[in-house]
């Protein structure tokens, strides 16, 4: 049972040529546009790869892993608590943007970050630096 009347109606096979050059057009439109957007995105990749700095981390390397507030618990977060936990060795890669983190058990979060939040570990130096106070001497005020 038909719903209207267009249902049955027989339509001619005949296309208009109008329909076809504007069908034409607006698909010789869409690749170009396309196109532009390739070209666009492509110059906006390179511009913003210039400042990139890829981070290679292995399995057993040490990181310092950065916490945001959301992966704390609720309560123990405040700008003045330290941001940056670690060091902590790398266990598996995920991908290159992605590790997972050995963190200890008290550390109740993911333990998959994102190269963002990873920083390499260097190990402190030995050397002990001696800083050396200058003293001013009350007797040397340039009155003399």
């Amino acid at each position: 049972m038909p719903n209207t009347i267009l249902d049955i109606a027989v339509l001619p096979k005949v296309q208009s040529k109008a329909a076809n050059a504007l069908a034409d057009q607006f698909t010789t439109l869409l690749s170009e546009v396309r196109l532009k957007l390739q070209e666009s995105n492509t110059k906006y990749k390179l511009a913003a790869d210039v400042h990139r700095r890829e981070k290679i981390f292995h399995p057993g390397d040490l990181v310092v892993v950065r916490l945001h507030r959301e992966r704390l618990p609720p309560g123990s977060y405040s700008k003045l608590t330290k941001k940056k936990w670690g060091p902590f060795p790398i266990s598996r890669k995920i991908n290159d943007n992605a590790y997972v983190v050995d963190l200890p058990s008290e550390f109740n979060t993911s333990h998959t970050f994102n190269v963002a939040d990873i920083y390499s570990y260097t190990l402190p130096d030995d050397s002990n630096t001696n800083l050396e106070s200058v003293s001013i001497d009350s007797n040397q005020s340039g009155d003399e």
